[in-house]
């Protein structure tokens, strides 16, 4: 193959962990391709993504100004995932609008082959055809999912029942009604994401299923491109730790601790970096937790403004003396974990998750089988991809679809249903082991895809050769 001129991309993210660090692992990879890369960011966003992204001599950030002081927000708060109430979230939303300005004056001022942005900055859409270069979507959903919401158009969510989509190769039931507000406001996202030449997929074509991706390309004519998994392109430990923020247990004290157990052992919790749950139900979780029995590693997120309480207030959530009946069998870490370390590790039995399509994708790409437990976005669509469709978890019976991760519960989840599940999964039974084996099925299939030769690494060289014929061809006209 003749060697061409390498094409010029940028990448634009948007503002929370869940976005950015799949979307820039994915720009990682254009480079490592040969391809020039530049992910336009902000200035502390910048920083987190210096220490998480391998560095590369074809990779450049170009910082535009984070509006904190327009909006009132302190310095260094340039993201969803560091905010914990309502009022930081919408000055971000706000902020998040006003970046507009400056990144179509960089891109307009510097034009670059193809633009990839995340869907949630839909006027990327006007600047890419006023350009004339094509624009590829990014929204971090599973293409299921996004079937699932496309099927779930027809439907009118009065009730708060479940409700059943008919419509998709798998006929599936969801556990709960999405808010309505979210429905609307994800309605006309993917409307303007279908107007892009194509939709970039943190999956391997094995996990979403060639008969998704069939439906997809036949019900909405636009075409989707299996990437991923992104988290495997990180091969040391130490680009693994340092994925996303910076641990607060020391990466060591993690790893020595589960080096001390018994493989397919420990119970791993975590919610991801916008789920915050109230203390009632972290206190359903830890007896359900301790009555299982079950060696763990929990991970709270911590709660940020609230230092001023007493020790006792401080800890509500945890039944009195469970810290020490459980200092052999559990480590609580309150912050960011190092998630993939974790995951990757041996003593690893069983992963308790929101079903956020990252740490999904990451528990399948090692193998690691799930107990299900949905909270806010598109995640009660995807527990639907891992216990029904794929077959590599059990779910917790979560019911309740906030609008957002934080906030007040109606409906609490038992310590009964949170025991029965674990023990599901962990008491090595019949149906434990076929989950198991099932999830390490598709962890090999994962690993494969994106090796030379698998599915997610021919798609990207193909997508880079359609991106140079669209160049070459416009450079003739």
């Amino acid at each position: 193959m003749e060697e061409r001129k390498a094409l010029k991309l940028y990448f634009i993210h948007y503002l929370a962990a869940g976005h950015m660090i799949p979307l820039c692992d994915i720009a990682t990879l254009f480079a490592s391709r040969g391809q020039h890369v530049t992910i336009i960011t902000t200035p502390s966003n910048a920083e987190i993504l210096q220490k998480s992204i391998p560095s590369h001599s074809l990779l450049r950030l170009h910082r535009v100004p984070f509006p904190s002081q327009e909006v009132g927000l302190p310095d260094g708060i340039e993201n969803l995932s560091s905010v914990t109430d309502l009022e930081n979230l919408s000055k971000v939303f706000q902020a998040t609008g006003m970046l507009q300005p400056p990144i179509q004056q960089f891109v307009e001022q510097h034009p670059p082959d193809c633009i990839v942005a995340d869907f949630l900055f839909p006027w990327v859409d006007d600047l890419a055809n006023k350009l004339g270069i094509p624009r590829l979507a990014f929204n971090g959903f599973s293409l299921f999912t996004i079937c699932a919401m496309e099927s779930a158009k027809a439907h009118s969510f009065d009730s708060s029942a479940p409700f059943r989509i008919p419509s998709l190769p798998h006929p599936i039931t969801i556990n709960a009604t999405p808010p309505k507000e979210m429905i609307l406001f994800l309605q006309s996202m993917l409307e303007t994401e279908l107007k892009s030449y194509g939709l970039i997929i943190n999956n391997f074509a094995e996990l979403d299923g060639e008969e998704y991706i069939e439906h997809y390309e036949k019900t909405t004519g636009h075409k989707a491109w299996h990437l991923g998994p992104a988290s495997l392109i990180r091969r040391s430990a130490q680009e693994k730790a340092e994925r996303g923020q910076k641990s607060v247990v020391s990466v060591h004290e993690c790893l020595s601790w589960l080096d001390s157990k018994r493989d397919n052992s420990v119970l791993y919790i975590c919610f991801g970096s916008l789920c915050h749950f109230p203390d009632e139900q972290l206190y359903e979780m830890a007896c359900g937790i301790e009555a299982s029995g079950h060696e763990f590693v929990w991970v709270v997120p911590e709660k940020k403004g609230k230092e001023e309480e007493n020790e006792e207030e401080k800890e509500k959530w945890l039944p009195k003396g469970f810290e020490e009946r459980n200092k052999e069998k559990g480590m609580i870490i309150r912050g960011w974990a190092p998630q993939l370390l974790i995951l990757n590790h041996r003593a690893l039995g069983v992963f308790l998750t929101h079903c956020g399509w990252n740490s999904t994708v990451e528990a399948v790409s090692v193998g690691v089988p799930m107990i299900t437990w949905p909270v806010h976005g598109e995640q009660f669509y995807n527990e639907k991809l891992i216990t029904e469709v794929r077959g590599i978890g059990v779910e917790v019976g979560a019911a309740e679809w906030g609008s957002i991760g934080f906030g007040e519960r109606e409906k609490l989840v038992g310590r009964d249903s949170i025991e029965k599940a674990v023990n599901r999964l962990m008491d090595g039974g019949d149906e434990a082991l076929e989950i198991r084996r099932r999830a390490q099925e598709f962890g090999k299939k994962a690993r494969d895809a994106v090796q030379e030769g698998g599915s997610s690494h021919n798609n990207l060289t193909v997508l880079i050769h359609h991106l140079m014929r669209l160049r070459d061809a416009k450079l003739h006209h």
